[in-house]
């Protein structure tokens, strides 16, 4: 079956997941791409390239599937002659509706417009859902806070606002997990059990930090996640404060994708954290895989997440999760660790922090019990699911 992949915001966990299941699939899946920057105007503007660039080609698609970035619409109607009658996947990694918005309006997405949530990019999502034929969502919470908010943004209209449509929406959703490459992480687990010391390993690739001492064995705390005001770094480092002052040791490394505007918490933490730190800034493939397999804990106090890969990544590779009890972390949590791994506040979040740091080899054995459960999103097996969906709905 030959599938039309549409990725105009081409980086990140878009590009991940679209490389990734070009890969796996057992289908003919061609990709039209654009690069990840500008991602307003990818939002605009980018379906009038992509249809270009399509209209230009000599591919015949069964069926579309298309990113979350993409004016549906109006791909479809610029290829009108080439795409009436051929069914459309709407893949939701994220929408523009319910990314939360930071309290300095001067930063975040929206600083260029102070703050002020931009209709025209919610709507393109909702008039994308519209005419795709079915809508996958990345998880049961991003499922239900979008068709929560949706009826409440429509009302902002006050005549023929399309609020009967939320319905007939959410009847053609379904929840179809993302997809993660585990298995090229297992590379990197030789380093960690010949029982090489994480500091004599960050030696030999010369990334190591004040707090990377060949000898030192304190617990490794791991931040993995992108360096924004969504991810909540101020709790995070609150967190490890209150560690440092009760006198409960560890080392830190602070890795993941940072972009212009960086929290200053993070800043402020290259001082304030110079003794625990053995890594700061961007991880290279084969240093972030050390990382993984080296960390202890790895934790979030993210206040946005609809999916959650780099959380699933470390616990793969056997680091024990602290994590928010909300967003989609229960999801991903078997139910049965939710008391030890998932927290309902602050405190909680200390708690566990403490119980993980002065427990290391209980936390290491959870770590490792809780290591098969990221299994089922592995391309190798999700692949093949999300394959029949796809034919399922062709035929």
């Amino acid at each position: 079956m030959n599938i039309l992949l549409l990725s105009p915001y081409h980086s990140g966990s878009h590009q991940a997941w679209a490389d990734g299941y070009v890969r796996f699939s057992g289908h003919d899946v061609r990709l039209l791409s654009l690069p990840g920057r500008l991602w307003k105007w990818r939002m605009a503007g980018g379906a009038v390239t992509l249809a270009q660039m399509f209209l230009e080609s000599d591919f015949v698609p069964d069926v579309i599937l298309a990113t979350d970035m993409v004016d549906l619409a109006t791909f479809l109607a610029l290829t009108r002659r080439r795409t009436s009658g051929v069914p459309a996947v709407l893949y939701m990694h994220e929408n523009q509706l319910t990314y939360p918005l930071p309290e300095d309006k001067k930063k975040g997405p929206m600083r260029r417009n102070l703050g002020v949530r931009e209709r025209q990019y919610v709507l393109l999502n909702w008039k994308a859902q519209l005419v795709a034929d079915v809508i996958y969502f990345n998880s049961a919470y991003h499922r239900d806070v979008w068709f929560e908010a949706l009826p409440r943004f429509l009302r902002h209209y006050r005549e023929f606002n399309g609020e009967e449509t939320v319905e007939m929406l959410r009847a053609k959703s379904e929840v179809v997990p993302v997809g993660i490459d585990l298995k090229r992480l297992d590379q990197f687990r030789l380093v960690a059990e010949r029982g090489d010391s994480v500091g004599a390993w960050l030696a030999q690739r010369a990334v190591i930090g004040k707090g990377g001492d060949v000898r030192d064995e304190r617990p490794l705390i791991l931040w993995n996640q992108r360096w924004e005001f969504d991810k909540n770094p101020k709790a995070f480092f609150d967190a490890l404060r209150v560690m440092k002052a009760e006198g409960i040791d560890f080392r830190l490394a602070l890795c993941g994708e940072s972009f212009q505007q960086k929290p200053e918490h993070f800043f402020e933490a290259q001082t304030e954290f110079a003794d625990e730190l053995i890594h700061y800034g961007f991880a290279d493939r084969e240093t972030y895989g050390g990382l993984l397999w080296h960390a202890d804990i790895v934790i979030s106090t993210a206040i946005h997440e609809f999916f959650g890969i780099s959380i699933l990544e470390a616990i793969y590779t056997h680091t024990f999760p602290i994590l928010p009890h909300r967003l989609s972390y229960p999801e991903l949590i078997p139910d049965e660790w939710h008391g030890r791994c998932l927290y309902g506040n602050p405190h909680g979040l200390l708690d566990c922090l403490r119980w993980g740091l002065t427990h290391t080899e209980q936390a290491r054995k959870c770590a490792q019990e809780l290591a098969v459960t990221p299994e089922i999103y592995d391309w190798r097996r999700l692949a093949v699911q999300v394959d029949q969906k796809i034919v399922d709905l062709a035929y």
